[in-house]
């Protein structure tokens, strides 16, 4: 595992990308450099039905996918989600929401990602599969404040 890397996209994700910080979201890695998104349950995500929102579903899988990927990469490197098959399989009320990525695949030019999300009882709720492509020349954007 590339500390400087990982620590590059906790700071990214944890204190600058504006969605995350707009959920409520919390990014964390296993020692496998699986991205784990963590979401406290938040009534305003949810749609008129009660029930919290699929698109939560999905930005939470397709951030546990693509943390997934770019934390398998080298720190010059950034990459971009390409295609996501996303299957909801439970509706969900009022509880905390945990996505892990798990890298299946890593290539020159893509990986492929499986992500499942889980409730607070662990109860699968949805899970999706992934393909990320490498962008070698696209680095990673500079992060206000975050010191030279």
């Amino acid at each position: 595992m590339n500390p400087k890397r990982i620590a590059e996209l906790l700071l990214l994700f944890n204190e600058q990308l504006p969605i995350a910080q707009t959920f409520g979201m919390i990014l964390t890695f296993t020692e496998d450099k699986n991205a784990i998104i963590d979401l406290p349950y938040n009534p305003k995500l949810n749609h008129s039905l009660g029930t919290i929102h699929g698109g939560v579903y999905a930005t939470m899988l397709e951030s546990a996918g693509w943390f997934t990927s770019a934390a398998s990469h080298n720190i010059s490197c950034w990459v971009a989600t390409s295609e996501i098959s996303l299957h909801l399989l439970e509706h969900t009320s009022q509880t905390s929401l945990h996505a892990v990525g798990r890298l299946i695949k890593s290539g020159k030019r893509q990986d492929i990602v499986e992500m499942r999300l889980f409730d607070e009882t662990n109860n699968l709720v949805a899970q999706a599969t992934g393909t990320f492509i490498i962008l070698p020349n696209v680095p990673m954007p500079e992060i206000p404040g975050k010191g030279a």
